[in-house]
């Protein structure tokens, strides 16, 4: 395996563990685990600044993505995850803002959509995992401190006359809270709007009981009673969940991974760039061993698992071409192996998929696709012979922006086929909480019915075509002309009208907290991030901590 190399400034790694942590802690005892930010100011991911008062850049939240893996997967005992800060006074002051300073647009967007995806993480686990989170906020949280806090089931705020929550992204920095902090102030706690409006342009924050009757916080805690009371409440959450007690974990081993210059090589995720025409190659392979079928058997092989492996090196492998290759517009799907060989696996997680390990291997790979969702990328599923888009990988074709299936008519035996499986009924479901089939076919019930009809048999291009499967069913003839011209028409597109594009028709169902949050950053904080009044030569983030007072521009637009 290539190591991670942190020094690099051209290519950012996702990959670590705790014994490399610098920022956070991790720690477990019986169903309670305690997650503790103490960031190394002098370990930042990229030089020009330093990490004051437990600010955060992209670096500390890869490690705090990795331990939350941790959790799920080395330890089904926790049952409830505390998250606070071994800093006096200071629980976390946010994203780093003179790293912000010094970023470019791509690299802000990509943070904040990074971070965004690390908090709806820990709900998603809230949710389907029974894991619950508690913020013990015992210091000042400022901006992404808070919306990290916002994140939790619950927060204790300490009652200490000095302590409070604020989100001063507005007032001092001319820009939006970059990680669901006003949607979830308003969706998720309910603050009353014209509080939150004094909330979100004060810079000092609330403390107190203040905040708590402003539903900001849900209890604050003299310091002599907060330990204490922190336990206590995790101790109540962990006893209303079913995680088992005395399950084993399973070690996430280290992705072994090969990063050249223009490919990224996993055992069963492949990733091949063309320079020349902008675009990525992911090929994502079916097992070709035989695999578990017991839960025993499953705890057994671990993270070697086939759908825990794909899912992680697929997850990384969208990072990394996410973070380290802007220039790389269009990414195309396929998939490789036997269809039956996922189809057995799909049965295998429907059969036992209240088992813990099963539950949040499923839980992965509805993040990973989810992060695939919220790509900004055009996507193109390509259905051609030795194609398995079956069940779970029908998922990749279905997050597509398009669907092309080679049509051979005068070869049958090598027709390509695609095949619909439960799984494709909602296992995975969107942030929209519906299915990708329910967002292809507006939940329409004629089409779904016409969908859930074909399971059980192989759908070849004009059987799919038919029931809506494929955008385009070119035959062998057509097919290099119809793809290429498409590829060509895609690349010579504005990068910038095209996110909007696909971000707009991908979610196309109900709207709930987190399209919002996705929307907002993909339109008003990209739009606000690129404005002279927050990075101007004397915009509000660019003047920040050096003494000098922003300059506006006060026409409203």
């Amino acid at each position: 395996m290539n190591a991670p190399d942190r020094t690099r400034l051209d290519r950012v790694d996702y990959r670590t563990s705790p014994a490399d942590y610098r920022h956070w802690t991790l720690t477990t005892e019986g169903a309670v685990a305690t997650l503790a930010m103490k960031v190394d100011e002098d370990a930042g991911l990229k030089p020009g600044y330093k990490l004051k008062l437990n600010s955060y850049d992209l670096g500390v939240d890869i490690e705090l993505h990795d331990a939350l893996n941790r959790v799920r997967f080395e330890h089904p005992e926790v049952r409830t995850v505390v998250v606070t800060s071994l800093r006096d006074r200071v629980f976390c002051s946010g994203a780093n803002i003179f790293m912000l300073g010094l970023s470019s647009h791509a690299w802000k967007v990509n943070f904040c959509k990074f971070t965004n995806e690390t908090r709806n993480g820990i709900e998603d686990s809230s949710t389907h995992s029974g894991v619950k989170f508690i913020a013990a906020v015992n210091g000042a949280c400022a901006g992404g401190g808070y919306e990290l806090a916002l994140a939790c089931d619950e927060i204790l705020l300490i009652d200490d006359r000095s302590s409070a929550v604020s989100l001063p992204e507005v007032p001092l920095l001319g820009v939006l809270p970059g990680t669901g902090g006003l949607t979830r102030v308003t969706d998720k706690r309910k603050v009353r709007h014209d509080l939150a409006d004094i909330f979100c342009t004060t810079s000092e924050g609330v403390r107190g009981k203040r905040a708590q009757e402003w539903r900001l916080v849900d209890e604050v805690v003299k310091p002599q009673q907060f330990a204490a009371r922190v336990q206590q409440r995790a101790e109540e959450l962990a006893a209303q969940s079913d995680r088992p007690a005395d399950a084993r974990g399973v070690a996430l081993t280290p992705l072994e991974a090969e990063y050249d210059a223009d490919r990224l090589v996993y055992e069963f995720v492949t990733v091949e760039i063309d320079r020349a025409r902008r675009l990525a190659t992911f090929t994502v392979k079916a097992p070709s061993a035989a695999q578990p079928t017991t839960p025993a058997e499953i705890e057994a092989a671990g993270a070697a698992w086939w759908p825990l492996a794909m899912g992680r090196q697929l997850d990384d492998a969208i990072l990394q071409m996410r973070t380290n290759e802007l220039e790389i517009g269009t990414w195309l799907l396929k998939t490789e192996g036997a269809a039956d060989a996922v189809l057995a696996i799909d049965a295998v997680l429907a059969e036992h998929a209240g088992h813990w390990l099963v539950r949040e291997t499923i839980g992965l790979l509805r993040r990973t696709f989810a992060r695939l969702d919220v790509s900004s990328r055009s996507l193109f599923a390509l259905v051609e012979p030795g194609s398995c888009f079956a069940g779970t990988l029908l998922e990749l074709a279905l997050a597509a922006d398009r669907i092309y299936h080679l049509a051979l008519p005068d070869e049958p035996e090598r027709a390509p086929a695609i095949a619909v499986g439960e799984a494709n009924f909602g296992l995975f479901p969107m942030v929209t909480g519906q299915s990708r089939l329910e967002r292809r076919f507006y939940a329409e019930a004629p089409a779904l019915d016409a969908v859930r009809a074909t399971v059980g048999t192989r759908l070849d291009a004009d059987a799919a075509f038919a029931v809506g499967l494929a955008t385009a069913a070119p035959d062998d003839i057509d097919w290099d002309d119809e793809i290429r011209i498409a590829l060509e028409e895609r690349a010579a597109m504005s990068p910038d009208a095209l996110t909007g594009m696909e971000a707009n028709l991908r979610f196309n169902g109900p709207e709930n907290m987190f399209t919002r949050i996705f929307g907002r950053l993909t339109a008003w904080q990209n739009w606000i991030f690129q404005r002279p009044n927050a990075v101007g030569e004397k915009g509000a983030l660019k003047v920040y901590g050096k003494g000098d007072k922003a300059q506006f521009d006060f026409d409203r637009v």
